[in-house]
């Protein structure tokens, strides 16, 4: 069978090669063929379900992860402007500034230590 099968081949004309090859391809995408096929294109798919719904989570992490991201910047933004003006209140400059709304002044001279004589008056 195999031998009439290749004298058949070389007796035909390249338009009936060209028809032979699209009825095989037919054949291949036939109601048969799918039928036969079932599991591997519900394989592939489940596959492709899963690859889609991968790629939109992995699309809904990034963009919260700009966003976690762009408030990181800001708050560290916040606590660079909180740390200056803290070490600014707390330079003596500034101390003496705000102490003067109260009325307090700096001391001209040094500060001192006032002792009392512990010893009997007899």
């Amino acid at each position: 069978m195999a031998e009439k099968d290749k004298t058949s081949q070389a007796q035909m004309t390249p338009a009936q090669h060209v028809r032979n090859d699209w009825s095989a391809l037919l054949d291949k995408i036939s109601y048969k063929a799918v039928v036969s096929n079932l599991p591997y294109l519900a394989f592939a798919s489940l596959l492709c379900v899963f690859y889609i719904s991968n790629n939109h989570h992995a699309l809904e992490m990034q963009r919260e992860l700009n966003n976690e991201n762009h408030t990181l910047k800001e708050l560290r933004w916040k606590y660079m402007d909180m740390k200056m003006q803290l070490l600014n209140t707390k330079m003596e400059s500034q101390v003496i500034r705000n102490a003067g709304v109260y009325g307090l002044k700096p001391l001209l001279l040094p500060a001192y230590k006032v002792e009392t004589d512990t010893t009997p008056n007899n």
